[in-house]
């Protein structure tokens, strides 16, 4: 009983603060985050420094592949592949602190279905999520389209009771984000959120190490540069951490020194950018600083 009343109390604190009070402070520990990516190593790659700060911070964050990634191998498939994606995402979850869930639906094949979409409001429902990362629906993988569609589908569905009656809906909005991307067409990515990942670049760097079939053996045969794949641990640890490395854009460094001042903001070496979806609650500058403390810090 205790624990519903402080679950009933931060949701309704959550609520008023995002509708702009300057007074409400709910409890970070309550506050529940979810990141959706297509495949088992998406997640990773785009948000897991990021996951890595809201861990430290006392946040319960949730990983959750779309796909069980039964195709992305040049030697492996179907099951056999997927139970060695599985236990990857598995290992990611220990390495980071995190819950990882992979859904059972074909890589490759993903389309935005009634059925994923349920499967969607379930996972965001089931995990109370406050903060919902997804990618945004113009890639160039259908799977990573249909992934940003699918959360945007879902994004009011979440507190409409009559919609999957078997879970309860959520009583608020959560604020719905989306990860950095290259592309440009219908719109080009705003890095409305941007973080500093310097301090956690290496939990992320180990969080893709996990995944070995994908860092170490199929992205490097799909790009065609398996010849460049050290042998050794150590030296894969090293060309992974560089190959990772990102550019700081002139509009991610105008969003960084919003953020932290100028003057932390001019020694930033790692970042990972988030742009605000319009669906779902809509944040002011305040609600940011609550749902991502790290800001400024």
């Amino acid at each position: 009983m205790k624990a519903l009343h402080r679950n009933l109390l931060f949701t309704m604190g959550l609520m008023v603060c995002l509708a702009g009070s300057a007074h409400a402070q709910p409890d970070k520990s309550r506050i529940r985050v979810i990141m959706f990516g297509a495949h088992p190593d998406d997640c990773d790659e785009m948000s897991s420094g990021t996951a890595a700060l809201f861990v430290q911070m006392g946040y319960a964050v949730k990983f959750v592949s779309v796909t069980n990634g039964d195709a992305g191998h040049q030697t492996m498939k179907g099951k056999e592949l997927a139970k060695r994606r599985y236990a990857e995402t598995q290992e990611v979850a220990k390495r980071l602190g995190i819950t990882y869930d992979v859904l059972d639906n074909h890589d490759g094949l993903l389309m935005p279905t009634l059925e994923v979409r349920l499967q969607i409001i379930k996972e965001i429902r089931e995990w109370n999520a406050d903060l919902v990362f997804a990618p945004r629906p113009n890639d160039y993988h259908p799977d990573h389209r249909y992934t940003g569609v699918l959360v945007q589908d879902a994004a009011y569905m979440v507190a409409v009771p009559n919609i999957e009656p078997e879970v309860p809906a959520l009583k608020k909005n959560p604020v719905f984000v989306y990860y950095q991307d290259r592309f440009q067409r219908p719109n080009p990515f705003r890095p409305d959120i941007v973080v500093d990942i310097s301090s956690t670049y290496g939990k992320k760097i180990s969080a893709l190490d996990a995944h070995q079939s994908q860092m170490y053996e199929w992205l490097p045969w799909i790009g065609h540069y398996s010849d460049e794949v050290p042998k050794s641990e150590e030296d894969r640890i090293k060309w992974l951490t560089k190959r990772t490395e990102r550019p700081i854009t002139p509009a991610m460094s105008a969003s960084l020194e919003k953020w932290y001042g100028k003057e932390r903001a001019n020694k930033v070496q790692y970042v990972e950018a988030f742009e605000i979806c319009e669906y779902g609650a809509q944040p002011k500058d305040d609600d940011i600083k609550i749902l991502f403390p790290m800001l400024g810090k």
